[in-house]
């Protein structure tokens, strides 16, 4: 369960600090436009704001802090029940972020959604299944 709870988190906080970069930069793309296109799926114009992508990147560290906290790698903060709770609450944005882009990927035919199809979704329901395991097997 160490492992899958590593791993699990890395990937979460690596996503997470994705997001960082993209408060100030549409790498590892050329422009914004083409980050719009291919990444939100938007025209440049309702590109979420900085603000609002700190918040997602936020979110995902304490994702990945859950996850840690759940299998006893590192201490609780709060309620004991917390990270037990918050990690199927993870798993389950994922699974419901995963699914809802596989079904309205299919629906559409733009790079986004080819994408989706492709990358995005089943990144999220791999760490739904990975989070659902850690969060009912804990420290096992």
């Amino acid at each position: 369960m160490t492992v899958l709870a590593l791993l699990t988190a890395i990937v979460l906080l690596l996503v997470g600090a994705l997001h960082v970069v993209w408060m100030f930069s549409p790498w590892p793309l050329r422009t914004r436009e083409e980050f719009a296109r291919r990444v939100v799926d938007v025209p440049v114009e309702k590109l979420p704001t900085p603000s609002l992508t700190a918040v997602v990147a936020l979110l995902l560290g304490v994702a990945g802090y859950l996850v840690v906290a759940r299998a006893g790698l590192v201490a609780v903060v709060g309620p004991g029940w917390l990270p037990a709770v918050g990690t199927g609450g993870v798993a389950a944005v994922l699974a419901l972020r995963g699914a809802g882009g596989l079904v309205m990927s299919t629906r559409r035919s733009t790079e986004f959604a080819r994408l989706d199809r492709r990358y995005y979704s089943p990144l999220c329901l791999v760490l739904a299944v990975s989070c659902t395991a850690v969060a009912v097997l804990g420290h096992a």
